[in-house]
């Protein structure tokens, strides 16, 4: 199959925007290239070998790269003109877009869904945490977790700041016996950590069918699957009981959203970790959290990201 690969060269600040506006074209995958995952990455203790910071990436941009892909089929020229439109108008919501170019090229489907595995090597998060994508070769420390994962063409490789944030929290919060719910869970990587971290119980929920479909995969692949359970839609809607820790990791606008209905399905002294939000929300999202029943527990900040801690009320 052809693909039409869209080329959008923008900002860490405005990466949620963008791959949103993709979504909503149904694009077939999207890759995220953001130098500032790897450069955060030497500054670490336990940084892992990567490639050179001047050869990160092919492109050369110093900024974010997105590549998104539309199939032969589809309306390019239509959709290309949607994407460019709402890109432009991001500024108008206080969001920085860098270059913010849109560029296409063709490509032939075995071209685009490896290449970015190059990318993509072990990484050590939190105190026993390691992502290890299912091609690499890793060998075990004593005392760690290996969540092996394939992310396919679902979003969550376990490297962004957002993520790391969330795992580092579920090892600090997580204990046998405990279930966990895990909104908007992509490649299924936070359920997999909480159900390695001991959760008795562990319900993942996503919109996107494909992310579903690599999350379930994913499990598997781990040997979770009597703790795990990937269910397709608003998780907030098919759940029928509630949970001792709720994570999402998605965007703060929507964080705000959910802190209105999160407390109906979380245990009273229930724990519920947020984040993708960035610094100029992060006050927001608190407010919103506060005004909801919650007491903030702790802040964390990672580049331009933030993630919230907050217990419910008992």
């Amino acid at each position: 199959m052809k693909w039409t690969e869209i080329t959008i060269k923008t900002t860490t600040e405005a990466v949620e925007a963008v791959t949103s506006i993709l979504y909503e074209a149904e694009v077939g995958g999207i890759v995220i290239e953001d130098p500032n995952d790897f450069l955060f990455q030497e500054k670490e203790d336990k940084a892992w070998d990567y490639l050179d910071e001047n050869n990160i990436f092919d492109s050369g941009y110093e900024g974010v790269v997105i590549k998104a892909y539309l199939a032969e089929e589809k309306n390019v020229v239509a959709e290309l003109e949607m994407i460019r439109e709402k890109i432009k108008r991001l500024p108008e919501y206080g969001l920085e877009i860098g270059e913010g170019s849109v560029e296409i090229s063709e490509v032939d489907d075995s071209d685009w869904a490896d290449s970015w595995k190059k990318y993509y090597k072990p990484t050590s998060v939190g105190e026993r945490i390691v992502i290890k994508p299912s091609w690499e070769e890793y060998s075990r420390a004593e005392g760690e977790l290996v969540i092996e994962l394939d992310p396919g063409m679902a979003f969550g490789t376990g490297t962004h700041e957002t993520t790391m944030m969330c795992i580092t929290a579920l090892e600090e919060y997580v204990t046998p016996e405990k279930t966990v719910f895990d909104i908007g869970c992509g490649s299924g990587i936070l359920s997999i950590v909480a159900a390695k971290l001991g959760a008795r119980k562990v319900i993942g929920g996503d919109f996107d069918e494909v992310a579903v479909k690599v999350a379930r995969e994913n499990v598997v692949l781990n040997g979770v699957e009597g703790a795990v359970d990937i269910r397709l839609g608003n998780l907030l809607e098919v759940v029928e009981d509630s949970a001792d820790i709720v994570v999402a990791n998605i965007i703060a606008d929507v964080i705000v959203m959910l802190s209105k209905d999160v407390p109906k399905v979380i245990r009273p002294g229930g724990i519920f970790i947020s984040s993708g939000i960035i610094h100029e929300k992060l006050d927001l999202v608190r407010e919103a959290l506060v005004a909801n029943g919650f007491e903030i527990i702790k802040v964390e900040k990672l580049g331009e990201w933030a993630a919230v801690v907050a217990k419910k009320g008992e």
